[in-house]
């Protein structure tokens, strides 16, 4: 389904600015010497709006069909006095004079008109298109971006439309005969079974979509099985080898069909969509077993650590002891000269606890330094047979020439039947294709793996203890599975992430024009490494010598201390003005308040069948605002229907499952925040340049993998993660992992966000300040001004060892390598590019280039471009208390929109019910698209009592303007029975009313 809104498709507005009017309606000298030709008024002004619309449309239009606002501009620029007349414009495009003229327009600017002999042309543009592209919408873009190159007029949007419907189905038809004549006898009577199980059980095509539950051990066995299921399955398919845009599309279709819809389908098409999802569910099912095990580590991790503290905590009296009692040695030994009374003092102060006491030293020995690994050993005897499954299931590759951790992947399996406590070296390296290397342990893991003994001859030989080996190496594999140093096949989020970068050829091409774009020399890395060296040590030089003027900055004891922003409280005026507004605002309810956008922007129009097929329900701007209510504000499809007659659960349930998505969720809120950028006043609260991104804690009624215990939110849930403009309204969000670092995903909400709003500069809290997310950011044109709540604990950077300073010189440690940023440059830029061409997106490599690794060059170069923005950053806070407030006041923005959303999200206590991940990241998306349609009414409701208000009298100014927010709900009732009143006539949206006329904001 595609509409004329959704596409690039020139058309008449209701509503024309008066810039609008001056820049494309006014007519040229030259243009006014053209139509002097015409002797009757009326052919003059038909010739003249036939040509400024074909200018503006790319098509002709009936003049009578024209604006009056457009009509009457024009008919002043002419110096017309007397009023054209309806009744004229009609006859004028009846009479023949019309297409003489039209045809004149053509000739003079140079515009062919488009016939059935140029179709076959634009088709093979449609196909070419479709070969990378599913929505009607973006197909018929790209024709028209064709058309308009060679110059042709625009053809009637139902016939691009028809064009671009049947380029897709023909290319979407090849893609599923493709796929379906690769499939063996076997694989389709596997598939078969899948849709009509022979024994008649329960439809495998439902189980095929099943999602893990809550991880405990034995759905974890349970799943494992799943995923062998699916492996096994997936073993005689052929590889999907269509773009991603058609993969995802194709997934999301499957998904959503039952196993009878299904059988309907045509065959290619059927088996087609069969192997995309069993491909897509092995893929995410391959992530989610390393996320078990990952996820398994980490919390036997966690549990050791407590049980450390708790350790400490309990023998802390045993400890006290023992130094009481060495104290007491050393005493004896201090009083008596003599060896022999030294040594009579010592035994007669230790008397025959000897040997206990030396037991207590070694066990303290053994924690000390907070070695929590034996603390491991306990959760591990339950875990071990967990563990290994997972690592029979991934099959684990090398992303480096290093294959160390692939060989300790094989002694690690090798050790899985053998029970003995102790093994000794010469049993180890039978396993190994060379001697087992042990200069890889952390002295902690040495203490404890390994031992000497003496065998039956008297020679020494080395001893490994096995579990304590086992946990070694497990927690090895983790971290290089974490870090990208390990990577696994056909995986999405584990996968080698180098294969999805661009090539050299693509780089070449695409790194002129984006230095230029970005302004920095970054084809040139001695250029850019000589500039930023000189950058860091100016700013450093500036701010060392104004500290002793800095009032709000100090250095205590060698660690920086920072005065905190006084919030500054709210002017009278202000308060009282806002009363006014409240006072004025009329009483509505949410769904209301949806009705009425839905009216202003036609959203249900993005929410057609997966399939891209016509939408052919009943009422679909009731289905749609129900829905939106149903899963935006957490009532669920039966408390729904209680509350809105004349619809039934499964109405709703349904048009959720069949007609949305993630993306059009995206592009429902990219039109909202479009509209709501037209509006003056926003332009008040902010630039637009400025977004600031944070997270707020979703509870879940079930456990699953998304679901984490959160230490900072002290509960058990998801994170909505959002990127919230600083004109209030929210840009893009993610539902993510609590377990996740948030900083992961800080960048992908401006990389992903397509409005008109286009922040160059991000804020975020203190989880924004790890290397890698400076140094990719500023590589990708983002200005990075995190939160900093412990800035007394983070370290500046020189750019060189010469440098030293006379005020700031204790915030320093150490000095960047920038031949290493030079050096790897392009490598850095390689991943930039990807980024930025949607190969690859920035969390993906951030996931990897969060953990450290020795082998990954790429981590070390972002990491020291990270240390030498960082620090230019930090300089900048310490010196600028501007700077400060405007990330405070950024941030608490943000905070504000997590607890509007919050209010928002009334039904079912708060809590999100589903359990299914996808069908969980679009409630946080149907949530966000709700609380922006509220922002954006109260924007326009707020637009217009202000302006009542400043006619009645009421001081208005800019600095009150500033202090006010669209966060309003006191007007807003979310209980009750709900009217939803399709008929009532919505004014539109009134974009050019201006609160202050004599004040534009700036």
């Amino acid at each position: 389904m595609s509409s004329l809104h959704e596409t690039a498709y020139p058309r008449l507005r209701n509503t024309i600015t008066d810039k609008e009017l001056k820049e494309y309606y006014t007519p040229t000298p030259e243009e006014l010497i053209l139509i002097s030709s015409e002797k009757r008024p009326i052919l003059r002004v038909g010739l003249i709006l036939n040509l400024k619309l074909l200018q503006r449309l790319g098509y002709f239009v009936p003049v009578a069909s024209v604006p009056r606002s457009i009509m009457q501009h024009v008919l002043d620029a002419m110096g017309i006095k007397r009023p054209i007349t309806l009744k004229q414009l009609k006859d004028y495009d009846r009479s023949g004079s019309r297409s003489r003229q039209q045809q004149q327009l053509r000739e003079y600017l140079g515009i062919k008109p488009f016939d059935l002999s140029d179709q076959p042309w634009l088709t093979q543009i449609a196909e070419n298109a479709s070969e990378t592209k599913e929505m009607l919408a973006d197909i018929i873009n790209v024709m028209l971006e064709e058309l308009a190159h060679h110059h042709f007029e625009l053809p009637g949007f139902t016939v691009l439309k028809r064009i671009a419907r049947a380029a897709r189905n023909k290319v979407n038809d090849a893609c599923f005969r493709e796929i379906g004549l690769d499939l063996s006898p076997e694989a389709k009577q596997k598939i078969d079974e899948l849709l009509n199980p022979s024994d008649g059980a329960y439809s495998a095509w439902n189980i095929l979509k099943r999602e893990p539950k809550k991880p405990g051990n034995k759905e974890v066995r349970s799943y494992l099985q799943h995923v062998h299921w699916l492996q096994t399955l997936g073993e005689t398919l052929p590889e999907a080898n269509i773009p991603v845009v058609k993969y995802r599309q194709f997934a999301l279709e499957a998904r959503a069909l039952t196993a009878p819809e299904m059988a309907r389908l045509k065959v290619h098409k059927r088996y087609a969509l069969a192997v995309i999802l069993i491909r897509q569910q092995h893929s995410k099912a391959l992530d989610d077993v390393a996320n078990l095990y990952i996820k398994m580590l980490r919390s036997m991790e966690a549990g050791a650590q407590a049980a450390l503290n708790k350790y400490i905590l309990e023998h802390q009296k045993q400890i006290d002891a023992l130094i009481a009692k060495f104290r007491d040695v050393l005493i004896a030994y201090d009083q008596d000269s003599e060896q022999l009374a030294k040594l009579q003092a010592i035994g007669g102060v230790l008397g025959d606890d000897a040997s206990a006491l030396i037991d207590r030293c070694n066990q303290h020995i053994a924690y000390a330094g907070n070695n929590y690994y034996p603390f491991m050993l306990s959760n591990y005897r339950q875990k071990r047979a967990l563990l290994f499954n997972c690592l029979d299931i991934l099959d684990l590759q090398s992303s480096s020439s290093d294959t160390s951790s692939t060989t300790l992947l094989i002694l690690l399996k090798s050790l899985r039947s053998t029970r003995s406590e102790f093994i000794s070296e010469e049993t180890l390296n039978q396993h190994l294709p060379e001697p087992f290397d042990t200069s890889w342990f952390t002295e902690k893991w040495r203490k404890l793996i390994l031992s000497n003994t003496k065998n039956e001859t008297g020679i020494t030989q080395r001893l490994f203890h096995r579990k304590y080996l086992e946990l070694c190496l497990l927690l090895h594999i983790k971290h290089e599975l974490s870090s990208g140093d390990l990577y696994i096949p056909f995986s999405v989020e584990f996968d080698d992430y180098r294969e999805q970068l661009v090539d050299d050829e693509t780089l070449d091409d695409e790194l002129d024009e984006y230095s230029e774009q970005v302004e920095m020399p970054l084809n040139n890395a001695h250029l850019f490494v000589t500039n930023l060296k000189q950058e860091l040590s100016d700013r450093s030089k500036q701010v060392d010598e104004r500290f002793p003027a800095n009032l709000h900055a100090s250095i205590k004891e060698g660690k920086l201390s920072i005065s905190p922003i006084r919030s500054e409280q709210p002017l009278a005026e202000l308060q009282k003005l806002d009363a006014l507004i409240t006072e004025n605002l009329p009483e509505v309810s949410i769904i209301d308040i949806l009705t009425d956008t839905e009216k202003w922007l036609g959203l249900h129009k993005l929410f057609g069948p997966l399939s891209g097929n016509e939408l052919r329900i009943d009422e679909p701007e009731k289905r749609f605002i129900t829905t939106l209510f149903c899963y935006g504000c957490n009532l669920g499809p039966v408390q729904t229907a209680k509350s809105v007659k004349n619809i039934s659960r499964k109405q709703i349930a349904w048009l959720n499952l069949r007609h949305a998505s993630e993306d059009r969720l995206d592009k429902a809120i990219t039109q909202v925040v479009n509209a709501y950028n037209k509006f003056d006043l926003p332009k008040y609260w902010g630039s637009g340049k400025h977004a600031s991104a944070d997270g707020t804690m979703w509870d879940l009624y079930e456990q699953n993998l998304l679901t984490e215990y959160h230490i900072r939110y002290g509960g058990y849930g998801g994170i909505g993660y959002y990127h919230v403009s600083d004109t209030y309204i929210a840009l893009f969000s993610h539902f993510i992992p609590c377990g996740v670092y948030e900083a992961v995903y800080i960048l992908d909400g401006l990389m992903n966000n397509k409005s008109d709003i286009q922040p160059d500069t991000l804020h975020g809290d203190t989880q924004a300040q790890s290397y890698p997310v400076f140094g990719l950011s500023h590589l990708l044109g983002i200005n990075l001004m995190p939160r900093i709540r412990n800035i007394q604990d983070l370290l500046l950077f020189r750019p060189d060892n010469r440098y030293r300073y006379k005020s700031i010189e204790p915030l320093f440690a150490g000095s960047i390598d920038f031949k290493l940023i030079e050096r790897h440059l392009r490598d850095m830029l390689r991943v930039v590019i990807s980024i930025k061409k949607g190969k690859i997106t920035a969390s993906t490599i951030l996931r990897r280039l969060g953990t450290y690794s020795r082998r990954n060059k790429l981590y070390l170069a972002f990491k020291e471009l990270g240390k030498a923005i960082r620090t230019l950053f930090l300089l900048r806070y310490i010196d600028e208390i501007e700077l400060r407030k405007t990330i405070q006041s950024a941030t608490n923005k943000s905070e504000e929109f997590n607890g509007f959303i919050k209010w928002l999200f009334f039904g079912g206590e708060g809590i999100i019910a589903e359990n299914v991940r996808h069908e969980q990241r679009k409630i946080v998306k149907y949530n966000q698209l709700v609380a922006n349609m509220v922002i954006l009414y109260n924007v326009e409701k707020m637009t217009h009592v202000l302006k009542h208000l400043s006619k009645e009298g009421v001081i208005i100014n800019k600095e009150l303007l500033n202090g006010l927010s669209p966060y309003r709900n006191s007007n807003i009732n979310r209980f009750g029975d709900y009217n939803l009143d399709l008929e009532k006539v919505i004014p539109p949206l009134d974009f050019g009313i201006k609160i202050l006329e004599t004040e534009k904001a700036k």
